[in-house]
């Protein structure tokens, strides 16, 4: 079970101005849209039984139907049906109503599954999200380094000193905490009755995005979250504005004009010749004049934009409050506007590069690597187990080298190898590091001692690599493309880990055939090939790719007798 409490602040160590949030729950059908983005905020198995508690004297009962919704004053009650439920999970919720957030559901479970604790404390941080840069700094204040994360991050943190976003308490030590059901609204309450009964308490800090629901820039955050993430009947979108289904008594004039998605109240009336840009709310009781222009905005219950007045990324309260927060359209605005009404909707940027699906390299260049893979695999299926047999009578150890590599989108796979080094070889590679002649993240060096006899012939002549064309065949890698690589590799240079990562890694590539392999120049090389070949890929590129490759291939195996 999870309890969202909002609390009223009057006890709190940093008192907020909570004017925003108990407008938005106390009018529809915006407080819908606020519950709604509150209840899914987490995902948590069995996450089902979700109550809302709102201070007494807010006096929100009016617009509060879902989801199960309590009023308190000074403890908030839970019922006993509401505990025999928490009890049935591994996990009681209580959430912080204040802030709505989103946080990689995964990363949770994983945390939640292997923490050893009675109460987790969890705030939520935008920058542990994926994408982000870190300086990192000594004692002293110099730069010590950057770190990026490509993927959202958790460490731990300091106790909070007020709610945090979410608190996780096991169902063992739950009547502990809840004696007769009442949760203390004093948050040095909750902890104080924690650390009394001995329980163990944890802290962590989530990568995630966060909304203050009490400023206005949070509030909007989240409607726009939430509307832009739904597809009901209710809103209204342009690429079905012809099939418009509104709930509720909606007026709309023939010339008014509607993009995005557009959440209605009832009793509303849209002028002639204005336009509403979602995402954008418009409460009960509304009326948009002729010519008036809203843009990603919530406009309250019973409110009027005037004629030719523009409201764009607020929150109208009040109908006396559209002269500082609605403006008089100026020469110039529409054009303006039409120019971000064609913007309107933007996805987050995507850094990897996307190729049409009709295309060599959306899906002909896929169904050419399983010919080949294929055509190679049958080929060499005689050679195999001798090759196997070599390796094994040659030095102790299995037969093929298993490595964890990141493919098409940072997606991890087995990469699958010929084994050509000694049993251990990666643990000794730090004391060999002097001897390194890569300018980059890899090790290369002269004469590896590392390699095996067998090892250094099947690396000369590339039959170490015929088992990752099992890897093409089942789609992780491709026949042509960049070196596949771990992500302590990528982690290097964010714009060419976003290229390369744009399609699957290949068992050769353009690094392989032109880099020059020169001293303290290779990395340099690499990370100019790669981006090359996405810039510039096709079928002509890779077939020259591969052409190069088999008289390279021929050349090294003529070279070895």
């Amino acid at each position: 079970m999870r309890l969202i409490v909002i609390h009223s602040n009057d006890n709190s160590v940093a008192p907020t101005d909570n004017a925003q949030l108990r407008f938005g729950i106390s009018n529809e059908p915006i407080a819908s849209v606020i519950f709604d983005g509150l209840s899914n905020n987490l995902r948590l198995k069995g996450d089902k039984n979700v109550m809302l508690a709102i201070p007494e004297r807010w006096g929100a009962k009016s617009c509060v139907t879902s989801p199960k919704v309590g009023h308190y004053n000074r403890h908030i009650q839970l019922s006993y049906e509401d505990i025999q439920r928490t009890k049935r999970n591994s996990w009681f919720v209580v959430s912080n109503g204040q802030f709505a957030t989103q946080v990689n559901s995964d990363l949770l479970h994983k945390v939640l599954a292997n923490v050893e604790a009675d109460v987790v404390m969890l705030s939520v941080e935008p920058e542990l999200l994926e994408y982000r840069e870190k300086v990192r700094l000594t004692a002293q204040s110099k730069v010590a380094g950057f770190r990026r994360l490509y993927s959202d991050a958790i460490e731990p943190a300091a106790f909070p000193l007020d709610w945090p976003h979410h608190i996780f308490v096991r169902n063992g030590v739950l009547n502990h905490i809840l004696p007769d059901g009442k949760l203390p609204q004093s948050f040095c309450l909750f902890v104080k009755r924690c650390r009394l009964n001995s329980l163990t308490l944890r802290a962590f800090r989530l990568g995630g995005t966060v909304f203050d629901l009490c400023t206005e820039e949070g509030l909007l955050g989240l409607i726009a979250a939430r509307l832009n993430a739904s597809r009901k009947d209710h809103f209204v979108n342009t690429r079905a504005q012809k099939e418009i289904l509104i709930k509720g008594e909606v007026s709309i004039a023939p010339s008014a004009r509607l993009f995005g998605n557009v959440l209605f109240g009832k009793n509303v009336s849209i002028g002639h010749n204005a336009i509403i840009v979602g995402p954008t709310i418009i409460g009960n009781d509304v009326k948009i004049v002729q010519g008036a222009v809203v843009s990603a905005s919530i406009i309250g219950s019973g409110v009027s934009v005037p004629r030719n007045h523009l409201v764009q990324n607020r929150v109208l309260i009040n109908t006396q409050g559209h002269r500082k927060q609605a403006r008089r359209i100026q020469k110039g605005d529409v054009k303006t506007n039409v120019g971000a009404i064609a913007t309107y909707q933007k996805s987050r940027l995507n850094n990897f590069r996307a190729w049409p699906t009709f295309s060599y390299a959306g899906s002909l260049k896929r169904v050419a690597d399983i010919v080949a893979a294929v055509t190679v695999l049958i080929l060499f299926a005689p050679l195999l187990p001798m090759i196997a047999l070599a390796i094994k009578l040659t030095s102790r150890g299995p037969v093929f080298f298993k490595d964890r590599r990141q493919g098409r989108y940072g997606k991890e796979f087995c990469c699958l190898k010929f084994r050509t080094m000694t049993v251990g070889a990666d643990k000794i590679q730090h004391n060999l590091r002097v001897l390194n002649q890569a300018d980059g993240p890899q090790f290369k060096m002269p004469e590896d001692p590392r390699v095996t006899g067998i090892g250094r012939f099947l690396r000369d002549t590339y039959i170490d690599e015929v088992p990752q064309f099992l890897s093409v065949l089942i789609g992780q890698m491709s026949v042509v493309g960049p070196r596949p690589s771990p992500e302590a590799e990528n982690t290097t240079c964010p714009r060419w880990r976003d290229a390369r990562l744009s399609v699957r890694p290949g068992i050769t590539g353009l690094w392989q055939v032109c880099g020059t392999r020169r001293p303290m120049r290779d990395f340099q090389e690499w990370i100019h090939y790669d981006i090359k070949y996405v810039r510039e890929l096709s079928l002509r590129m890779d077939l020259w790719i591969c052409w190069q490759t088999a008289k390279k291939i021929a050349k090294n195996f003529i070279s070895q007798f």
